[in-house]
């Protein structure tokens, strides 16, 4: 087995505190494997003192390396670039605030090493470390997301943290889009998975870099990148609308035919305006949703830039960079 078999993706956004505990717990709760795997942090923007935390725990680790962004990309920009640039035959993504347990890549490893999975993923069977603002609104997603997406089905209770072979990797590295929602293209590969569950525990040090405002455009980029199902439901939508209008004039009509004319309500047709009116500018937003995507994907920006590699990784110059 080599010395690289296995690499750790780190993505860190202004996370200094984390750094060194996160190291030592690797060292001591992967004492089995350590000397077969090697650790990739991707600085996505830090402004703080992360990049020379990371940058002096390299001097005295030479299986520790840093992919350092221009910016902040965003969480799945910087597990892109991880992948893109990872070594090992397999690859573990994880966060560094040690709410993804170490311990539970001896038994992602022991899994994979069987030759019977290229995915083992972790699944969160004890969420009472999270608000229950957030359990209830992320078991919505979970629901939400698997009965608009028919082919593309996502294991409820489960994040980033995970291991992938070198197959799945390289079906990954094929996919080009900007809007990039991980979990969905981890479960789009379809390859062999099983889960494993584990007790997620409260956050180390520091805070969370989430609120529920980019928690929601990050259900909305999850759900629009894997269904059309919000374009479709509008043709329904107008066929039953229409339906119902046919009705009522059928029956403004024969009320006319049979009772005389009558003069209609304002109320009754401004609440008709307003409501049709109300319709058809969600169903817009709907449909700019999904050209704003277009408009980025036909850009072909870059999903990320690179800064510097520090560390056993050198830089690769791909279009992606």
């Amino acid at each position: 087995m080599s010395s690289c078999n296995l690499t750790i993706v780190v993505p860190v956004y202004n996370e200094q505190e984390n750094i060194s505990v996160f190291i030592e717990a690797i060292k001591v709760e992967l004492a089995s494997i350590y000397q077969h795997l090697d650790i990739l942090f991707v600085n996505d923007g830090s402004t703080d003192n992360t990049v020379n935390m990371i940058s002096a725990e390299i001097v005295v680790n030479d299986n520790i390396s840093l992919i350092d962004l221009a910016r902040n990309f965003g969480k799945e920009a910087a597990m892109t670039a991880g992948l893109k640039h990872a070594r090992g035959d397999a690859v573990v993504i994880m966060d560094v605030d040690l709410q993804d347990p170490p311990a539970i890549i001896l038994e992602f490893f022991r899994l994979w090493r069987t030759g019977e999975y290229d995915t083992v993923y972790g699944v969160r069977v004890d969420r009472s470390a999270d608000t229950v603002m957030k359990r209830c609104t992320a078991g919505g997603f979970y629901k939400l997301f698997n009965m608009l997406s028919h082919r593309t089905k996502l294991p409820e209770n489960t994040g980033d943290f995970r291991l992938i072979n070198r197959k799945v990797i390289d079906a990954l590295n094929q996919m080009p889009e900007r809007n990039r929602f991980m979990k969905g293209m981890f479960a789009w590969t379809a390859f062999r998975a099983i889960g494993v569950p584990f007790e997620r525990p409260e956050r180390n040090l520091g805070c969370t870099k989430f609120n529920y405002w980019s928690l929601w455009n990050f259900a909305l980029d999850g759900i629009l990148s894997f269904t059309s199902w919000p374009l479709r439901v509008w043709s329904y939508i107008g066929f039953g609308i229409s339906f119902f209008a046919f009705l009522y004039a059928s029956h403004i009509l024969i009320d006319t035919l049979f009772l005389g004319i009558k003069v209609p309500g304002y109320a009754s047709i401004m609440s008709v305006i307003l409501f049709l009116g109300g319709v058809q500018l969600i169903s817009l937003g709907v449909i700019g949703e999904y050209i704003g995507r277009i408009f980025t994907e036909i850009k072909q920006r870059p999903i990320y830039l690179i800064d510097k590699v520090t560390g056993q990784y050198q830089r690769q110059d791909t279009p992606n960079e």
